[in-house]
């Protein structure tokens, strides 16, 4: 006969779906060990038009009976268990019928039929709108043995409302708690601190009834936390002095992604400070779930505290969680200035006057694991190093015979076997190569800059040192930074001296956002390069002659620095080649780092090819294409969903480059008095525009990206691709700017971006054509626009505004 009904000790890991959320978990922390009240599932199958079928009701009776043999006076506590509740989705927290305190066999039958007929109840419904939730809701029945509780409560992890992670907070009842978590009373609250940044030490503060319980539920909570891998909603309940979990589920305002709809919002796991200052150039727009989870795998490698990721998605755009690096460094014995320093050194980040970075507690003995993660994360970069020559000279040929290799497969077994073989490790790698050639490049540049800047002026300074090609020939084409390559080779073969097969097989990966999967690369579309010549040939500019004037420039400080410093000039000169070869790596590195990641693109295309799905296949996760490669089809029917979140996200416009606390995209997107350059949940003056003495003043700041002053009038562009209404000369003003707005560079005058930083690619770009540009503004597209005339300030880093199109003054 068909099992229909199940023990928590019987049911397997694989029907877990099938039992619901709140089931599946008590009986895996039932078998796990956990106190959990014995009790028995019924699934879904059990049920005709939420009747018991005969057979189902014949197992449920030799259950009950078998449950009477241990205790002849017990009583049963009837609860549902959704397929989709309790789970990362959603809670549905007192939305379901539950019965206590049921004793003979007819009374368990209608408390069965109560339960689940409340699957079909109006708050169920009005429930499902809130959430975004489009199912019904097939139920399995949890009929568990009544735990007649002296106190009964509630224990969130983390504070849901705060995501404080600092304290577990919780409320609690004398009694039975079905009234507590219904609502229906007026409960008791307590919390569970770490004092002194000690974890093993526990903080108090409640009220007495509760006081010498309060050990065993931190240990409870953090057990459970640890176990189920998330922030958890722990009900529990203590009978005769004995600690019962009757239930625990994700607390669904802490996590961060929700599977059925592809939405991600990580400011929702915690108090964190966010930056993608450092990733908004690189990545400047929404990504799929595809590229989002390639990208976090990859980088799941990169981890200095177990536990918290470096980096996170904020609706659709990935950002660095900078609490993180302030609180290691802070571990560390680092002050607030050499904080700040570091940030803004090498994470690009400068932290708002008066703006707060909320740290994580860290104990002091957790300086061991810190320093063993960072000593294991500088040998995989010093291994990495030693394999850029090889790496650099062999990754186009690899990547071509992979790609080929992968448009050749005809099984799914064999793609999924190349994904885990050959390309995840190979990426992987790639991502060692990446941040070890960029911190030696950073390192040495800002202590190079420090010293010239205090023996020749900041002027001088910044050409000897970020004047990269000019450095070291000045004959143009050799030695070129990697970044230069698309923007000089668009000429050459305007100009016949390079044909159009060696311009793709040299650049046709690099193009706009090359970081998402989904998008095409130059090299797969036949009439991409066409249109960069129409541009060229509409306002031809001499890149050559950029780059000489610019080499030129060069010449004309290093030989004022031999006349003022003559007995340093051999040494300097050393150090300022030395740096000018680590940029040129480090360039070169990414640019090869984007084509591993054209191959990552091309798996995904194959992929999708033979499942079916086409294009669809970006909007799965990455483990969800290898389980699909591998027969699993359970994730495709979010695709709907997720493709209709990520047009939302797409419809925003882009987010703050700083972030701090809980930020909702969609609701700051609807605020006509948003600010754009940063977000604090904990000011009361986030919403304002732009501080009222800047507006006087007419002034915006931003960092200084490439020296130089020119006035200009503004032309405003969201993106690359309208390119064609850029007039030469123009002062370009945009979001931010990735490799595909390089070839515009070198017809404008000079370039304003909300995002960016001084070490940033396209600003490196900007100095060696000696093109002025103030990068990071934060909110310079909401306070220009196309007409205005401007001075650009490229080595003070402002933008003054001298006179607004059609006469208007403010703003």
């Amino acid at each position: 006969m068909e099992r229909l009904v199940y023990f928590f000790g019987e049911l397997k890991t694989d029907q877990g779906y099938f039992a619901g959320g709140k089931a599946g978990t008590l009986a895996h922390l039932y078998q796990s060990g956990y106190p959990v009240p014995c009790g028995f599932i019924i699934l879904p199958v059990a049920f005709e038009n939420d009747e018991l079928v005969p057979a189902a009701w014949a197992q449920v009776q030799s259950c009950l009976e078998q449950m009477r043999k241990d205790d002849d006076g017990i009583s049963f506590a009837v609860r549902s268990s959704a397929l989709c509740e309790d789970s990362s989705i959603a809670s549905f927290a007192g939305q379901f019928q539950t019965v206590l305190d049921v004793c003979d066999d007819n009374e368990v039958r209608k408390a069965i039929q109560t339960v689940r007929r409340s699957r079909h109840s109006e708050g169920v419904r009005a429930y499902n709108e809130a959430k975004g939730i489009n199912m019904t809701h097939d139920m399995a029945v949890v009929v568990q043995r009544l735990a007649r509780a002296d106190i009964s409560g509630v224990l969130f992890t983390e504070d849901p409302i705060t995501g404080n992670r600092n304290e577990m907070t919780g409320n609690f009842i004398l009694g039975l708690g079905e009234e507590l978590v219904s609502g229906q009373a007026k409960p008791f609250t307590f919390t569970l601190g770490r004092s002194n940044r000690i974890w093993r030490r526990i903080g108090y503060n409640g009220t007495p009834e509760l006081k010498r319980f309060a050990g065993k539920l931190y240990k409870l909570g953090r057990r459970l936390e640890k176990e189920l891998g998330c922030p958890q909603d722990i009900e529990w309940a203590i009978v005769d002095g004995k600690l019962w979990v009757l239930q625990s589920r994700p607390i669904t305002t802490l996590i961060g992604y929700n599977p059925a709809t592809g939405e991600w919002n990580e400011t929702a796991t915690g108090d964190f400070l966010w930056s993608n200052v450092n990733f908004g150039e690189a990545v400047p727009n929404v990504m799929t779930p595809l590229s989002w989870t390639v990208q976090q795998r990859i980088f799941g490698s990169w981890n200095l505290l177990p536990g918290y990721q470096a980096s996170g998605n904020i609706g659709g755009r990935i950002y660095l969680n900078i609490s993180l690096f302030a609180s290691v460094l802070r571990v560390l014995g680092r002050s607030k200035k050499e904080t700040l320093l570091f940030l803004e050194d090498t994470l690009y980040t400068r932290i708002p006057e008066g703006m707060e970075i909320p740290v994580i507690p860290l104990p002091k003995w957790s300086v061991v694991p810190i320093l063993i993660n960072f000593v294991k994360m500088q040998m995989k970069q010093n291994k990495a190093i030693k394999e850029l020559p090889r790496y650099l000279a062999m990754n186009p040929a690899w990547c071509g015979r992979v790609r080929e290799q992968i448009r050749e497969l005809k099984k799914k077994d064999e793609l999924n076997s190349l994904w885990h073989n050959e390309i995840e490790p190979h990426l992987m790698g790639g991502v060692w190569r990446v941040m070890g050639s960029a911190s030696r490049f950073i390192d040495h540049i800002i202590k190079l800059r420090r010293d010239l800047t205090g023996m020749v002026g900041p002027g001088d300074a910044n050409t000897l040192i970020l004047s990269l090609s000019s450095s070291l020939d000045l004959k143009v084409g050799s030695g070129l930074l990697a970044s230069l390559g698309p923007v000089l080779g668009i000429a050459r073969v305007a100009c016949g001296e390079m044909d159009r097969a060696e311009y793709m097989a040299q650049y046709g990966h690099r193009g706009p956002d090359e970081f998402e999967l989904s998008v095409p690369r130059p090299a797969e579309d036949s009439c991409w390069l066409d249109e960069q010549l129409v541009q060229f040939r509409k306002s031809p500019a001499d890149v050559e002659a950029l780059l000489l004037k610019k080499g030129n420039d060069f010449i004309e400080a290093w030989n004022h620095f031999q006349t003022s410093q003559p007995l340093k000039a051999r040494s300097m000169r050393r150090r300022i080649d030395q740096v000018a070869l680590r940029a040129r790596l480090r360039e070169a590195v990414r640019s090869e780092y984007v084509r591993d990641r054209w191959v990552a693109r091309t798996f995904a295309l194959r992929a999708g090819q033979l499942t079916g799905l086409g294009d669809d296949i970006f909007f799965l996760t990455i483990k969800e294409v290898l389980d699909l490669l591998s027969g699993d089809e359970t994730a495709v029917k979010y695709i709907p969903a997720r493709k209709e979140t990520y047009r939302k996200y797409l419809a925003l416009p882009a987010y703050p480059p700083i972030i701090r606390g809980c930020f909702d995209p969609f609701r700051w997107g609807a605020d006509p008095n948003r600010r754009n350059d940063i977000y604090d949940a904990y000011l009361p003056n986030s919403g304002a525009i732009y501080d009222a003495n800047d507006a006087k003043c007419g002034t915006i700041t931003g960092s200084a990206g490439s020296a130089g002053r020119v006035e200009g009038v503004v032309r405003c562009l969201k993106r690359p691709g309208e390119g064609d209404q850029l007039q030469k000369g123009e002062i370009l003003v945009t979001p931010q700017t990735d490799i595909a707005w390089t070839p515009l560079f070198p017809r404008v005058a000079a370039i304003v971006t909300d995002v960016g930083a001084p070490l940033s690619h396209a600003a490196i770009v900007a100095r060696e054509l000696g093109i002025p540009a103030v990068v990071g503004c934060g909110n310079a597209t909401m306070r220009l626009n196309t007409g205005d005339r401007v001075l650009v300030d490229g080595g003070k880093g402002v933008v003054m505004v001298l006179d607004r199109a059609g006469g208007y003054d403010d703003y």
